[in-house]
């Protein structure tokens, strides 16, 4: 195996780590930004509480969904040089 090989993946295996990463710091964000709406909207209307709830796990779910897409395509880029 030359030297060059090598390197080309190592690059694959890193790119694909800091995608997996990237997609699980993003989802982090998401997730934490919809909690912060649901909360101040929850204190500006209380009794709106089941309402925002229900809509705040619905797109929490959206994000972890493709969150999971994310990490996989960065998880198949290390495997798959």
């Amino acid at each position: 195996m030359s030297l060059s090989t090598m390197l080309l993946d190592g690059v694959a295996n890193a790119g694909g780590a800091v995608g997996a990463g990237l997609a699980a710091i993003g989802a982090g964000l998401g997730i934490g930004q919809i909690g912060k709406g649901a909360v101040e909207s929850i204190a500006r209307q209380p009794e709106a509480m089941n309402d925002i709830r229900a809509n705040m796990i619905l797109a929490a779910a959206l994000v972890e969904g493709a969150a999971l897409f994310g990490i996989i395509v960065g998880f198949l880029a290390m495997v798959l040089k």
